[in-house]
């Protein structure tokens, strides 16, 4: 068990020093990126969607419009 235990610290220790050593000689790249719309489109509002248009209908519910006062 201790040798296994050495053996996973010396590991430990050789990737740590070539990760370090990759950063300092500038290995690191920047990832390409990848060419896409920034948002998706906008969705299709149907009447069912939209609150100005229930709260006009609740309000036209609640208070009919008399057609012969015009």
């Amino acid at each position: 068990m201790l040798r296994f235990l050495l053996f996973v610290a010396l590991f430990a220790v050789a990737v740590y020093i070539v990760v370090r050593l990759a950063e300092q000689r500038g290995g690191r790249r920047p990832l390409p990126r990848r060419r896409g719309p920034a948002s998706p489109p906008p969705r299709v509002m149907g009447p069912d969607d939209d609150d100005d248009f229930l709260r006009d209908l609740d309000r036209k519910r609640r208070e009919p419009e008399d057609p012969d006062s015009t």
